[in-house]
């Protein structure tokens, strides 16, 4: 059982990513699914989750840059992140909440 994520990188302020995080051992379809961050100073963060239903919340910050999304044929949720910004630099993890299982997690690093 585990999720791999992948995707960061470094960019541009207003720059964007794409997040990937392929699930393993889990009934994928079954599960909501969600994306943490961590930045420099502050606790992890709920940043989107998307339900079995595929409706999509997002926190405040995010302020409809970013895009969460789910393949289940694919075993995989997105995480499209738009319009970039030098406070979104963390590392990024995916959630089953469910599950409690937590992905690696893929570092984001937007320079100004």
């Amino acid at each position: 059982v585990q999720l791999q994520a992948s995707g960061g990188g470094s960019v541009q302020s207003g720059g964007s990513l794409r997040l990937s995080c392929v699930a393993s051992g889990i009934n994928f379809s079954r599960n909501t699914l969600a994306w943490y961050r961590q930045t420099p100073g502050k606790q992890r963060e709920l940043t989107a989750h998307i339900s079995i239903g595929f409706r999509a919340t997002y926190a405040d910050f995010v302020r409809g840059r970013f895009t969460i999304s789910r393949v289940n044929a694919e075993n995989t949720v997105y995480l499209e992140m738009n319009r970039l910004e030098p406070e979104d630099t963390g590392v990024y993890y995916c959630f089953v909440p469910a599950r409690r299982l937590w992905g690696r997690g893929t570092q984001v690093t937007v320079s100004s």
